[in-house]
């Protein structure tokens, strides 16, 4: 499904390139849930942001496949029309927008066959269902107001109705009490049931969002590169030693 190879990413700071991703090799399986974990620092959400092709990143070496094509010169609304998805941490509040007709114009946008108002209605009550939201909570404004559990249900109500081959989840437990946490984990696993093939690539810094949703493959993430991949065993000997020992290594 996606294949980095000898990946080296640089960026501009106060006219100087700085080098954030180096060597990183990365494969991730089609239908898998592929968890990435790291220190604050290591690379992470700049990755989510390369896969994503955000301009302001500079690839220097290596390559990016996804289902077995370069997607490097691809610009991000022509990734996005490949399948992939990608979560913010901090998702924009827009004033006046409904999540209803913003999701309509981005469904509407990445696919050949447009859905009338109608039939987008119906869309959005099925889906909602499937997530245990209220129907009416696509009316709100998008993310104005919204608590950060929220717009972690906005997200996944995006995710929802895109229905990506590829959904990249960026610290998406970042700041979210137990309860939060929980509803998102309910509502990828929920995603995950009910469409198996989607692939989805979780980045997070602490394990507790693994608790809920069991990855497949993990791969620890330290100065730009992978350093180290395993299973879901791996996650308890990172929760009680750290990073540091892979470091040391």
């Amino acid at each position: 499904m996606l294949k980095i190879k000898d990946l080296h990413v640089e960026i501009e700071e106060d006219n100087k390139s700085k080098v954030i991703l180096r060597e990183l090799n990365l494969n991730v399986e089609k239908g898998n849930v592929h968890a990435l974990m790291g220190p604050n620092g290591s690379g992470k959400s700049t990755l989510a942001n390369v896969l994503m092709g955000n301009p302001k990143y500079k690839i220097t070496k290596g390559e990016i496949l996804f289902e077995g094509k370069s997607i490097l010169k691809l610009k991000a609304n022509e990734r996005a029309r490949l399948g992939i998805f990608l979560s913010f941490q901090y998702p924009q509040e827009i004033e006046g927008v409904t999540i209803r007709n913003f999701l309509r114009t981005s469904y509407n946008s990445l696919n050949e066959e447009k859905l009338s108002v109608m039939d987008f209605r119906n869309l959005i009550i099925k889906k909602s269902k499937l997530l245990s939201l209220d129907e009416n909570f696509s009316d709100r404004y998008l993310n104005k107001g919204f608590s950060g559990g929220e717009k972690k249900k906005s997200e996944m109500l995006q995710l929802a109705i895109l229905n990506p081959k590829l959904a990249i989840l960026d610290e998406t437990d970042s700041g979210l009490d137990i309860d939060a946490l929980k509803a998102v984990a309910d509502s990828v696993n929920a995603l995950k049931k009910e469409n198996p093939e989607m692939t989805i690539l979780i980045i997070t810094h602490y394990k507790r969002i693994l608790e809920f949703i069991k990855p497949d493959k993990l791969s620890i993430m330290l100065k730009g590169k992978i350093a180290l991949e395993g299973d879901k065993k791996l996650i308890d000997h990172i929760e009680e030693k750290g990073y540091s020992w892979i470091d040391e290594e």
